[in-house]
């Protein structure tokens, strides 16, 4: 097989990266190991900033978004039992978040790319990146049983974390930057609508609470907790009492309850990969960097990478100037960075640390207190969450 992009991995990244490559005339192939039910049903991030949600109308895939998703124009953060709320387009002059899941744009992709996409093959299970510093860099692949090879001008690799593609630059080139945290957020699925129509984040004693939704009528909450607890030791009544401990107010606003249909822990790191090119292989999304999910920033750095990457692949094709790729990594890397530190801040903003002193606690509080009084500061928190620039 050949073609001028092979994308390894079909999550958001790869899909969109493939859309925005056929809309732009460039053929694309995609090698995704799972297989498409998988893929459209994987639990992930669900909310997309303002530049997100952009770019899916432009490339074709805002219809349900649009129809089905929730735009939110705030968050509230919630600390000494009292309540404020950031209000987005007030604070950045007209931008939002839209809560709609990773799964549904999965769905969205999945159907335009087998529409009128180029090839799209599951159960293909990429083995190497081989060639990247030639021209003509290669991925050899297993599919239905047989190994193939899949020969590229270009290589992208969307493949998560313990995927290939970052194996390929050599350790020798590589810097590693990570951070983990002594804590994870133990996550439910609820049958019952939302308790408040916008995220609230609150910061309490007993740790971290996350409010969130996936639709009008499907609740999704969290829960710090410490580094590798199993979800299965938290009976439903459990959870419920402590998130109502953890959002109490001086006000008379109440937390509903209703059945739990899903459990999970989900480990809380920082990771950056530099550089996020070598060659003609590229990566994007989390095969270079991971945030904590506190800023609600994962999906949305991995949109930043395929777009910068496309538009340097077809300023390369309508002009033959190699500039834009040249500069890939860094220019990927000032936006991962500044989600980085974003995340960091929230996440230190929020949660509860081990052993943290009367000191450190009231510190957290004057912060709170800090973004609740001062424009400047809160309009620093909008920015960043409704989403840095792209390139």
């Amino acid at each position: 097989m050949r073609t001028t992009v092979g994308i390894i991995g079909a999550g958001p990244a790869g899909l969109l990266l493939a859309r925005l490559l056929h809309n732009a005339g460039i053929d694309a192939v995609v090698l995704e190991s799972r297989d498409r039910s998988y893929v459209e049903r994987r639990q992930r991030a669900g909310i997309l900033e303002q530049g997100t949600a952009d770019v899916l109308r432009a490339a074709g895939a805002g219809e349900r978004m649009d129809r089905e998703g929730l735009r939110h124009d705030g968050i509230e953060l919630r600390f000494d039992r009292g309540r404020h709320r950031v209000d987005f387009p007030g604070l950045t002059g007209g931008r939002s978040v839209t809560v709609y899941a990773q799964t549904e744009v999965c769905k969205d992709l999945i159907a335009l790319q087998l529409q009128d996409g180029g090839p799209l093959l599951f159960g293909a299970e990429a083995l190497a990146v081989e060639d990247a510093v030639t021209e003509a860099p290669r991925i050899r692949f297993r599919h239905e049983g047989r190994e193939d090879v899949l020969e590229c001008a270009y290589v992208v690799g969307c493949d998560g974390f313990w995927g290939v593609a970052r194996q390929a630059i050599p350790a020798e080139l590589t810097h590693v930057f990570e951070r983990t945290y002594p804590f994870g957020w133990l996550g439910i699925l609820a049958d019952v609508p939302p308790s408040h129509d916008e995220l609230v984040y609150a910061r309490h004693d007993r740790g971290f609470a996350l409010l969130s939704m996936r639709s009008p009528s499907v609740s999704r909450l969290y829960l710090q907790v410490p580094d590798g607890t199993d979800a299965g030791t938290w009976s439903d009544e459990e959870i419920w009492d402590e998130l109502e401990r953890r959002f109490e107010t001086d006000d008379d606003w109440r937390l509903e309850r209703g059945p739990i249909t899903q459990k999970s822990v989900t480990p809380m790191r920082s990771y950056v990969h530099e550089p996020m090119r070598h060659g003609r292989l590229f990566l994007a999304g989390d095969a270079a960097h991971i945030v904590p999910p506190t800023g609600a920033k994962g999906l949305n750095l991995a949109v930043g990478d395929v777009v910068t990457f496309a538009r340097a692949l077809t300023h390369r094709q309508e002009t033959g100037s190699p500039e834009l790729l040249d500069a890939y990594s860094a220019t990927c890397l000032r936006r991962v960075w500044q989600a980085e530190r974003f995340s960091y801040d929230m996440t230190t903003l929020l949660h509860t640390a081990p052993g943290a002193t009367a000191f450190e606690n009231r510190l957290q509080l004057a912060r709170l207190e800090r973004i609740a009084s001062s424009r400047a500061a809160e309009t620093d928190l909008a920015e960043a969450y409704t989403g840095f620039p792209f390139g």
